[in-house]
């Protein structure tokens, strides 16, 4: 799988990239029926994106704008997602303005006129062909009336035949009156990767973690190189996986949450460049799962008492303010 956080940072000079499925159990369905059922859930909404086809052997990333149209303003507690066959992951942006609605393109995101102040937010993401995210009891994602948004796709077509692709999300919500405390996305990504030819390499970065901050969900992404991937607190192992392509995650669903002790998170990624057809050649930080690599800590929080929630980025060890 792979995922690309990168027209989003390089449009803002920072950087780029994109992670691990958003958390929660992913289920072993292959992917080849993607019906999510009739109709969307009676409080939230559901994202079809029309069908694309993609040629036998073409590795893409498409994105797919729309508008939200809720009556309003909803707390998400509970994301779900279908893909077709050939998907390596999916991921849900917010953002303040957007494409016309329907379009598909490979431009994909971007910080437009707003700078770093007005990029994309992470919001919910995917990696296997059916997934779900559900938020701690009285914890929600925030959707607002008329929420432009846009989902990234990335495909690889590993047969010889054109396939049709294809995702559905779903979002259940809070009913209305109901209180929730506002939940947000922590991503790390970092554009230190250097495996030489024939070898082992590793990259790691650390992030402050804001006062408060309570995770319920953390994972992480690599791509096929990689042997280990890890998240600490100080000397506390939080997550760990040597599965690059279903990293799964682990989840707080109630009390206590995870807190980072120390005020910091750790993130590291263990390589071995030594064997396949990059063991000649270096590799480096990018988006292609065949050819380059990424490492990513990918996590889900909410603050208590909070009235509003952001998502945070961390770009080798510097926190995106």
């Amino acid at each position: 799988m792979r995922m690309s956080l990168r027209p989003m940072f390089l449009a803002s000079c920072v950087l780029a990239a994109a992670c691990n499925g958003g958390g929660g159990g992913g289920g072993d369905d292959d992917g080849t029926d993607v019906d999510a059922g009739d109709n969307p859930p009676a409080e939230g909404f559901r994202i079809q994106t029309p069908p694309i086809t993609i040629e036998a052997g073409q590795e893409i990333t498409y994105c797919y704008y729309t508008t939200i149209n809720v009556p309003r303003t909803m707390g998400v507690k509970r994301w779900s997602s279908v893909m077709t066959p050939g998907s390596h992951h999916l991921i849900v942006f917010f953002q303040d303005h957007g494409k016309q609605d329907g379009t598909i393109d490979q431009d994909c995101g971007g910080a437009g006129g707003g700078g770093i102040s007005n990029l994309p937010v992470w919001t919910y993401s995917a990696q296997q062909p059916t997934q779900e995210q559900v938020m701690p009891a009285g914890v929600g994602m925030t959707v607002n009336q008329g929420q432009k948004a846009y989902v990234q796709m990335h495909y690889f077509n590993a047969s010889d035949a054109p396939l049709e692709a294809r995702v559905t999300i779903d979002a259940e919500a809070y009913a209305a009156g109901e209180e929730f405390t506002p939940a947000a996305a922590y991503i790390t990504y970092n554009t230190e990767i250097n495996i030489p030819p024939m070898s082992t390499s590793s990259v790691q970065g650390t992030c402050s973690v804001p006062q408060g901050t309570k995770f319920f969900t953390m994972s992480t992404h690599a791509h096929k190189r990689a042997t280990l991937t890890r998240v600490t607190d100080g000397g506390s192992m939080v997550f760990e996986s040597t599965n690059w392509e279903e990293p799964d995650a682990r989840t707080w669903m109630a009390a206590p949450f995870y807190e980072f002790s120390t005020g910091s998170l750790t993130y590291r990624c263990e390589y071995d460049n030594r064997t396949g057809p990059t063991s000649g050649q270096t590799v480096r930080e990018g988006d292609s799962a065949p050819t380059d690599e990424m490492c990513m800590a990918v996590g889900y929080y909410f603050i208590e008492g909070a009235t509003t929630a952001r998502s945070r980025f961390c770009v080798n060890s510097f926190l995106v303010p």
